[in-house]
């Protein structure tokens, strides 16, 4: 194990999950480990890693990825796992075949990674982005659990306003979101652990920057370029916007 990717050399697979303020700079440091055959694949939140990592590593190594996870940091090198899935989806937004990396997607699931090769990311991508809009906003900015929230026909109904904003958004982005999309919407947030923070309330409660701008804010930066209304999520970002940077607890 070591935290300097010069002393690796080349490898097969990176899983590129770091947070989304760090992106340019991880993105650098990963170039030491990629060969003629490498393949980053993003896990990140958000919907523009491949974007902003492509001009640094490539657009033919840049694959499309979503984790389904929930997770604490316990301490340095301790990662807590708290919810009951762990599985991943990854595949080129391009959508056009990638042997090589379907054979590394053989190789992870012989080994018990819990891993599927999309042919469609962008909407995964999305769909995730949707759910994660409206967890990451009312959990950080109200400061309470998933279950609280639930409970709660106020702090509900907005928690869904949220990821409807979402919704509108990427459907005016181009984003094929299926038509009974909040059925599925309703099944996911029912299924969450009572417990469950999203990952930038975690980050919030411990001081550190949040990936605001590239949650709620991008849900606002695209409702304006695309003309969609986004009142509860310009609220959510208003509110959290003070402590983005982690200075303030």
């Amino acid at each position: 194990m070591t935290d300097d990717p010069t002393q690796v050399g080349p490898v097969d697979v990176v899983l590129f999950a770091v947070k989304l303020w760090d992106t340019e700079t991880a993105g650098e440091q990963t170039c030491p480990l990629l060969g003629p055959d490498s393949r980053v694949i993003t896990l990140q939140n958000g919907v523009d890693s491949v974007e902003r990592l492509a001009p640094i590593l490539g657009e033919e190594v840049m694959i499309a990825g979503t984790t389904y996870v929930v997770t604490t940091i316990a301490k340095p090198g301790v990662i807590h796992h708290t919810g009951t899935t762990a599985r991943i989806h990854c595949g080129r937004l391009d959508r056009r075949p990638d042997p090589i990396l379907a054979g590394y997607v053989e190789q992870m699931k012989a080994g018990d990674v819990d891993i599927t090769l999309t042919e469609n990311m962008l909407l995964d991508i999305w769909k995730k982005f949707v759910l994660l809009s409206g967890t990451s906003g009312m959990t950080a900015s109200t400061r309470k659990s998933l279950g609280l929230i639930r409970e709660d026909a106020d702090m509900r109904d907005l928690l869904f306003k949220l990821m409807h904003e979402t919704i509108a958004v990427g459907r005016a982005a181009g984003v094929d979101l299926p038509e009974d999309f909040a059925t599925e919407l309703e099944r996911s947030i029912t299924a969450f652990p009572p417990t469950m923070k999203a990952s930038m309330a975690n980050d919030l409660e411990a001081g550190r920057p949040l990936e605001l701008d590239w949650l709620a804010g991008k849900v606002v930066a695209l409702g304006r370029k695309y003309g969609v209304s986004t009142p509860a999520q310009e609220a959510v970002y208003a509110i959290l916007k003070p402590y983005r940077s982690g200075l303030i607890r």
